[in-house]
């Protein structure tokens, strides 16, 4: 494959915005209508979506160890939208359509190598799905308590009628009978229980349809479907190191779990989390985490504030504070939250000393990308 040849033609068709999804999927729904079903009615947010998922495996494609874990989670989670493997084919003409209508350079050399690398793609994906038929697509979860802690954060606890297999730190993707074929991906607050419950929390965000309804309207009794569990901000088997954990806004779900994994499971260790908020009053929940420090002699808490002159804790960017209290030389290390928060707070870990390869991060925020490639959604 002409690795560079693909990455000039998919920075042309990125390059028109909207203009490259929308042709792709106009001329996908025309050829192929039966997919249409398989979209949501409004098609803005899947748009990005999908660009962002092809943008994933072009940077990712010349290094294969890197993308087919990917792509192999990517089929795995693909098989709740009823993707089989016969729509595989349906979508390489759409792309190389759509590539070539953008790409002025285009010829048959880069049409042979956009095939090559599809059908790698697709046969990964459905080797993927083919490895976990044996689990089920989506689960059935019912709301069994819906606490609002601020106009627009609420937290939930769901209950799946069939235990969800997943890891502290990994997240799911979410769909209600209110938002028909909308999945937002949330990641739980808590390790698996023996009950089988997820602690989901949620802020709703403007023009957000899933997290709006999610906050403001759902009520303990709904039903929801969960996708599989994604994501790679889990706890290592191999190490036994200390902790340190810096969350920024909802990224405080996946390490909070992390925190709930070392309390059931082990092994004993130092954890110390910091909390990041530019006010005080958008620590949602600061009061659940204090009830842990107080019963966890090894777990340090620390809250933090940006952008709130009268509240008596911390004071600076929540990175800026970690720095304060460092180094932090010998932990492990994971980060998660809005882009700038998660970029600075790596950064200046790595700046310090912190390996890279002790450091695991995830940028939680509207539009998200998910695990990888798929585009985590969380408005």
């Amino acid at each position: 494959m002409d690795i560079a040849a693909m990455r000039a033609s998919f920075a042309k068709a990125a390059a028109t915005g909207d203009e490259a999804p929308l042709y792709f999927y106009s001329h996908l729904f025309l050829s192929h209508p039966e997919t249409r079903a398989m979209f949501p009615v409004s098609m803005a947010h899947q748009r990005d979506r999908f660009f962002h998922a092809l943008g994933e495996v072009v940077s990712h494609v010349d290094d294969l160890d890197a993308l087919v874990p990917i792509l192999k989670q990517l089929g795995h989670d693909h098989r709740k939208f009823g993707t089989l493997p016969a729509h595989y084919p349906a979508v390489m003409p759409s792309l190389l359509a759509t590539l070539e209508h953008f790409d002025d350079e285009w010829d048959e050399h880069r049409a042979r190598t956009w095939t090559e690398a599809y059908e790698l793609v697709a046969s990964v994906m459905v080797q993927g799905a083919e490895e976990s038929a044996d689990q089920p697509a989506t689960w059935r979860a019912e709301v069994v308590a819906h606490e609002r802690r601020a106009v627009d954060i609420a937290v939930l606890q769901v209950r799946p009628e069939v235990p969800v297999n997943y890891l502290a730190g990994q997240s799911m993707s979410l769909e209600m009978d209110r938002r028909p074929r909308l999945w937002r991906y949330y990641s739980p607050a808590n390790a698996p229980r023996e009950d089988g419950t997820l602690e989901l929390h949620v802020k709703a965000r403007p023009g957000g349809p899933v997290s709006t309804a999610l906050v403001r309207s759902t009520e303990v009794g709904d039903l929801l479907r969960l996708g599989p569990p994604l994501g790679e901000l889990t706890l290592s088997d191999s190490s036994d190191r200390d902790l340190l954990l810096v969350a920024g806004g909802m990224g405080l779900a996946p390490l909070k779990a992390l925190v709930d994994q070392v309390a059931r499971q082990g092994p004993a260790r130092r954890v110390d989390l910091y909390v990041g908020a530019r006010t005080e009053d958008q620590l949602h929940d600061r009061a659940a985490i204090a009830e842990l420090q107080a019963a966890h002699p090894w777990l340090g808490v620390t809250c933090a504030v940006s952008d709130d002159d009268l509240s008596g804790l911390e004071h600076g960017d929540v990175g800026d504070v970690v720095l304060r209290h460092g180094p932090w030389l010998s932990r492990e290390v994971y980060v998660a939250g809005p882009a700038p928060m998660v970029d600075a707070t790596v950064g200046g870990l790595l700046r310090h000393g912190v390996p890279r390869e002790r450091v695991r991060s995830e940028v939680f925020a509207p539009s998200r990308p998910g695990p990888s490639a798929e585009g985590k959604v969380t408005e």
